[in-house]
């Protein structure tokens, strides 16, 4: 043992210029990488023209991160180097142009964290107060892209999101899913025994009801718009030294300085979202897709059967199914169907030429690449 610890001050040194010739040959790389990024956006800008240009291709990326997992072989996991990918790619991206990306906000929120697990850091976050602001924001061009909110595995569909593809355009370019978690927070000067109140979305405080009940029972539940909202107000609070909490992530906890009282204490922990990336593009396959239909049923015997039909005959696979009320005529429904695959896709096509002579409006919302993060 004793001869192990006498090499280490001999191999330390090493090790540590081994690692500073690695860096500089990363770097340099990464450089290079960053140069034929801006070599595309010159070829792209003489073929396509300025006004017709598309620098962000989502299933070029998803098929770059696939790959970058594929071929990992640690001993950093996959994700994590996807992650490190992802980052370089927002990077080069921006050089071409940077991107707006309007997001359901305030900054701080888990739909926050979502956009720029997706698109890297380098972005301009837009924050909208409400899921109809974001759809507005694409729409106008003030921003590329948007992300929302569409569903929680704990606490179901986010209404608005579905009913605000009724009234637009925009085509679902990616989709993104984020495990949430949920921390206690207080201000850096607030005992936590002294708290009287908890603030959070109405969202965040029932999906850590069990947990709220077993260890802050006595504590006042106030649900406030959004999680971020609630950490701002902490903050404020905090000044005055008035002892209450909020229950939010980790951007909002950095965000606004506040301190965990207690960590990941939502109630389950698979608790994930999955977010929409909204645009204007149709985005070509990638290999391993999503679509996702409006469709508005007939009103006769036997429409949902015969809808449903249509994906067990082509052998597609159907992953949600939602119903909200039409907004036309009362009692009268549209659905919103996810399913694997590509509309391109040959079985697709078939499943839609099938759904279109039974309904009497089927739209595509989107085509777009599974969530590889």
């Amino acid at each position: 043992m004793s001869d192990s610890i006498q090499t280490i001050p001999d191999t330390l040194p090493l090790l540590r210029d081994r690692i500073d010739a690695i860096d500089s040959q990363i770097q340099a790389l990464i450089n290079e990488r960053a140069r034929c990024a801006q070599k595309v956006a010159e070829v792209k800008l003489h073929e396509q023209g300025e006004e017709a240009v598309v620098f962000y291709r989502p299933e070029r990326e998803a098929q770059v991160l696939r790959r970058v997992m594929e071929r990992n072989e640690g001993p950093l996991g996959h994700e994590e180097m996807a992650k490190i990918f992802r980052q370089i790619m927002s990077s080069c991206l921006a050089l071409e142009r940077p991107m707006r990306i309007a997001f359901l906000g305030p900054e701080g929120t888990f739909t926050q964290q979502a956009a720029l697990k997706h698109f890297g850091a380098s972005i301009i976050s837009s924050p909208m107060a409400a899921i109809d602001e974001v759809f507005r924001e694409v729409e106008s061009g003030a921003a590329h892209y948007g992300v929302v909110p569409v569903e929680n595995s704990t606490e179901g569909v986010v209404n608005h999101t579905l009913d605000s593809f009724r009234d637009t355009h925009l085509k679902i370019c990616g989709e993104v899913e984020e495990r949430i978690h949920h921390h206690l927070l207080v201000s850096p000067n607030i005992d936590p025994a002294d708290v009287t109140h908890i603030y959070s979305h109405q969202q965040s405080l029932a999906q850590c009801r069990a947990w709220l009940d077993r260890y802050w029972p006595h504590a006042e539940r106030i649900a406030v718009s959004s999680n971020a909202e609630a950490a701002r107000l902490v903050s404020e609070a905090g000044m005055s030294a008035k002892a209450i909490a909020a229950i939010a992530g980790d951007i909002a906890c950095e965000l606004y300085g506040l301190v965990k009282v207690s960590a990941n204490i939502e109630d389950r922990p698979d608790n994930t979202t999955r977010f929409l990336v909204v645009g204007k593009q149709d985005v070509e396959p990638s290999g391993c897709d999503k679509t996702s239909l409006l469709i508005s049923a007939k009103n006769e015997p036997g429409a949902l059967y015969h809808l449903l039909a249509a994906f067990d005959r082509n052998g597609v696979d159907m992953t949600r199914l939602e119903t909200r009320p039409s907004l036309v005529s009362r009692w009268d429904y549209v659905f919103y169907i996810d399913f694997v695959g590509h509309h391109q896709d040959k079985a697709c096509q078939s499943v839609i030429e099938e759904l279109k002579a039974r309904a009497s409006e089927v739209r595509v919302l989107g085509s777009y690449p599974v969530a590889v993060l």
